[in-house]
């Protein structure tokens, strides 16, 4: 979520006066406003479908951990054997919204009896938790306007209001728990930078998402998963090996040309 203008953003080489500055910023304002009121509208409008599709896609066996793993960024980080077999149980993925604001989310990963943990749901919560403003006054109003945004939701600035949460899993025994055995590995003198991301289920057990999961699972995967399951998704992993293919098949073609070049014989030079 974008801050709100300031003149910087609005006033480049040519001077502006106080009076188009402040018609400018007027505009942007607006139009930052109307585009909050487009995304939550469009969350509460999908609501009920989502509702639907839930009910409908129980009938059909794996349907989420298919495809989640045909998902190129979250095959990847289901890098090791014993979380693909932990995910072969998972029944069902969701995201709860928030009523007040529906950008704010928990992701909720409901899960069959497994080898691995008791604990029937697996959450991870974003929660909404704004800094202390310098004095009151400056405290933005959570009244809801005709269009459906308050002045909370436009102050709200991802980076700085929202803190994913930390969530316990029940671990059936030490010998079971992915994250000991797979920990994630950061360097000591900087705790963002990550050498090992280790095991998936570090995604709940700890509180950073440096790979940017949640936003992946709740801005990709969960409105189109069925593209995914089909293998058809934007992000489809199947696409990413044959991007990769081409660009053998194009260095091959290259490397085949190189090599007629170097053998083609040189002319002959007549005889003087």
């Amino acid at each position: 979520m974008a801050p709100p203008a300031t003149k910087a953003d609005i006033q480049d080489d040519e001077e502006l006066s106080d009076e188009q500055y402040n018609a400018l910023k007027a505009l942007k304002e607006e139009h930052r406003r109307a585009e909050i009121a487009h995304e939550i509208a469009s969350h509460r409008r999908f609501a009920s479908y989502y509702e639907m599709r839930r009910d409908r896609l129980k009938s059909i066996s794996k349907f989420w951990p298919t495809a989640l793993s045909n998902h190129k960024e979250l095959e990847m980080a289901l890098q090791h054997r014993d979380d693909i077999l932990a995910f072969s149980h998972l029944t069902d993925f969701w995201v709860e919204r928030s009523e007040k604001d529906p950008r704010i989310y928990t992701l909720e990963f409901h899960f069959s009896e497994n080898p691995f943990f008791s604990s029937p749901v697996l959450k991870k919560e974003y929660k909404y938790e704004p800094s202390p403003p310098d004095d009151t006054a400056s405290v933005p109003s959570t009244d809801i306007g005709e269009d459906g945004v308050s002045e909370a939701m436009i102050a709200l600035d991802w980076d700085a209001d929202v803190k994913p949460q930390k969530y316990q899993i029940s671990w059936k025994s030490d010998s079971k728990n992915l994250t000991k055995l797979y920990p994630r590995k950061v360097e000591a003198d900087d705790p963002t930078d990550v050498l090992e991301y280790g095991s998936f289920f570090n995604f709940f057990e700890l509180q950073e998402d440096p790979a940017n999961l949640g936003s992946i699972l709740e801005n990709d995967l969960f409105p189109d998963a069925i593209e995914y399951f089909l293998g058809k998704g934007t992000n489809n992993r199947d696409a990413m090996d044959e991007d990769s293919q081409d660009e053998d098949d194009s260095a091959d073609d290259n490397s085949d040309a190189e090599e007629i070049d170097l053998e083609r014989p040189k002319k002959k030079v007549k005889q003087a």
